[in-house]
């Protein structure tokens, strides 16, 4: 907790099933709620008392290791300590958009050979002008958007197919990278777009989710524009103010 390179402490137990407190009392009838008390998971016990004493922000794991080694077992290291240089070298994989289903990345993360077999990779969709190397000259398993980075690309005519090529490859148990060059603007304009048509929802709530998830995405305005066009298209109307600074 020393260390200046810490942003986030995350606390786990073996298995926590619920991030919620509940009150415990005796089945006896007689029993009065003034004995009832909060039955708290370890991991949760933990983590209040870290925030009283913290400098940074304080995360549950939810599920516990069980279930965070269970999906993610590349993941697991015996190491303890982490050194600021060595945290410096260490290389991200790409952001869950689906847990287990879709995901969000740079052209870097798409051509790096372990996180595809990590993450069980079957299927790109590849919105930046470069190639990568896999599954090149395979329309199956390959979706190129080439559009340039920049106010003048133009996202809409191959958004209908790439919702299509999504879930189709949902339907048929892939995973899903969608990256861009960067991994903040074109890409994450795809990954919304297929939001709001998969779950018939706004602009703004789609991209209140994908925030979540990639705390640095940010599509051009011209992209942004083409999105509240889609909108319509889904919605019937255009219901985000993309005037508003958020966007």
């Amino acid at each position: 907790m020393d260390l200046e390179c810490v942003e986030y402490c995350v606390v786990y137990d073996n298995n926590t099933s619920s991030l919620k407190e509940v009150l415990k009392g005796d089945d006896d009838d007689n029993t009065d709620e003034g004995d009832q008390g909060i039955v708290l998971g370890a991991a949760v016990e933990c983590g209040r008392t870290l925030t009283h004493l913290a400098r940074h922000p304080i995360h549950i794991l939810r599920g516990g290791y069980e279930s965070f080694s269970a999906m993610y077992h590349f993941f697991r290291t015996q190491k303890i300590i982490w050194m600021p240089q060595e945290l410096d070298a260490f290389q991200p994989y790409p952001v869950e958009i689906m847990p287990g289903r879709i995901y969000l990345g740079n052209f870097r993360q798409a051509c790096d050979p372990k996180i595809q077999k990590d993450l069980k990779i079957k299927a790109h969709v590849n919105v930046s002008m470069e190639t990568g190397p896999f599954f090149v000259g395979d329309a199956d398993k390959l979706l190129h958007i080439q559009i340039e980075d920049s106010l003048e690309a133009n996202i809409t005519p191959f958004l209908r197919h790439l919702c299509h090529f999504i879930e189709v490859h949902l339907e048929l148990g892939s995973v899903i990278l969608v990256f861009s060059t960067m991994g903040i603007s074109r890409s994450c304009a795809a990954i919304l777009a297929y939001l709001m048509h998969q779950n018939v929802q706004t602009l703004k709530r789609s991209w209140a989710y994908v925030k979540k998830c990639k705390t640095n995405m940010r599509p051009n305005r011209a992209l942004v524009a083409q999105l509240s066009e889609w909108e319509k298209v889904v919605l019937g109307d255009i219901v985000t103010d993309i005037l508003d600074p958020l966007y």
